[in-house]
């Protein structure tokens, strides 16, 4: 870990995307988000400056308010190392208590499960705001349910372990609800999660695993569940032309699908 070379230049970008605490609306946006509160659920602390810049770009005048602390990835690390299930059930527990600080502390609108590795803390969370009237998003599934509408075979990715499991169970139980049926392969780059300081470089990786599946087999659609990844789409934000097939992330699918429940909260 090495500090910024600018410090001040740092603090002063971070804090133009994060702003700090307030109550009133933000300030500029689209009218139908401004005044509303969405509540990210986060699996570790460092993924906020991804739920805020995404959240920004695809939400823009909605209140973003965080939640998540380190302390939740690094237990399902140690889980995942153990052989143990993902995520645990502490887990999904933290994940209740910290959707109803959403809830009754940050009186939001609507709550957003940013993990893909937590997305198995969906039905938990749910029934807990089932009391509040408060409609919960599972980032991925959007993502998914586009794969499945897409057809043929999906090539998922992941970048970190941990999330392997949680990500294709959700691809295959969103195909079973939606009536259908899912294809897919599955690959992970762990060598990319230790370069998400290195943006290119991140990206780069992801895209010659894409271009190096192809070469083996057809595939129709890609899958990058993880929210991180969605930095992808800032060195490749037209896949379709790229690799000639449709490349889902979570990042902007998930908020799109939350854009669509906002307009109605």
């Amino acid at each position: 870990m090495t500090l910024p070379s600018d410090p001040m230049r740092w603090f002063s970008e971070t804090l133009r995307l994060t702003g700090v605490a307030h109550t009133a609306p933000e300030k500029q946006g689209v009218p139908e988000f401004v005044g509303k509160r969405l509540g990210l659920l986060n699996g570790s602390a460092w993924v906020v400056p991804w739920a805020n810049y995404f959240g920004r770009l695809f939400i823009p005048g909605a209140h973003l308010i965080n939640v998540g602390n380190e302390a939740v990835q690094i237990n399902f690390m140690e889980a995942h190392e153990r052989g143990l299930p993902t995520p645990p059930q502490s887990n999904i527990d933290a994940f209740v208590r910290y959707a109803r600080d959403l809830a009754e502390l940050g009186h939001v609108d609507a709550i957003l499960i940013t993990c893909s590795t937590m997305n198995r803390s969906y039905p938990a969370v749910m029934d807990a705001m089932k009391p509040y009237n408060i409609p919960v998003i599972q980032i991925d599934r959007p993502i998914m349910e586009r794969a499945v509408q897409q057809g043929g075979k999906t090539l998922v990715i992941a970048t970190h372990g941990p999330t392997v499991s949680s990500t294709q169970a959700l691809l295959s139980e969103t195909a079973t609800e939606l009536n259908s049926s899912i294809e897919f392969a599955g690959e992970t780059v762990e060598v990319a999660w230790h370069r998400l300081a290195d943006g290119e470089g991140h990206n780069e990786l992801l895209a010659r695993a894409i271009r190096a599946h192809q070469k083996i087999e057809k595939i129709d659609s890609v899958v990058l569940a993880q929210l991180s990844m969605t930095v992808f789409l800032l060195s490749y934000p037209d896949p379709s032309a790229e690799f000639g097939i449709p490349v889902f992330t979570s990042g902007q699918c998930g908020f799109e699908e939350v854009a669509e429940v906002l307009k109605r909260a």
